[in-house]
């Protein structure tokens, strides 16, 4: 099958389709005559995994890894279990990381709602900002050596 075909069976465009030819994810299909490519099922196959483990996360660094495993004869299942929990460790870590901002962002919210603009006494900042700024460098003057760079 040529490459537009390919491209609508699998809903992956023809330019990424010769990326991943170009950067090894998909292997080159055999050429007509005229120069066109044909590709076979296998092709079909291969693009469809492709894009069921870029939607659950993983990068195609990651699943030519997993491709690699394959093509070796390889078992993949922990491989594929190891990617996925440090994805699941790294969005842990990201879920924390806007948990406390969307806290900060409250608090500042708050701050905000409770200052009289008749006591601003900064023209250039607004005070609810510089009073968080003020604060967040207090607190990293504050918080012992060790903990700063954990």
């Amino acid at each position: 099958m040529r490459i537009g075909e390919l491209a609508a069976r699998t809903g992956v465009s023809a330019k990424t389709i010769r990326y991943y030819e170009d950067i090894g994810l998909l292997p080159p299909p055999e050429r007509e005559p005229n120069g066109y490519r044909d590709y076979g099922e296998d092709a079909v196959d291969r693009l469809r995994f492709i894009r069921d483990a870029q939607a659950t996360g993983l990068t195609l660094t990651e699943i030519a890894s997993i491709l690699e495993l394959r093509e070796e004869g390889q078992p993949t299942c922990e491989h594929v279990a190891e990617l996925l929990e440090q994805h699941l460790k790294d969005l842990d870590v990201q879920i924390a990381t806007l948990q406390a901002t969307r806290d900060h962002l409250a608090t500042l919210t708050e701050r905000a709602r409770r200052l009289d603009p008749a006591t601003c006494t900064d023209p250039v900042r607004c005070q609810t900002i510089a009073e968080a700024t003020d604060l967040r460098v207090a607190r990293r003057v504050a918080q012992p050596q060790a903990h700063r760079h954990s």
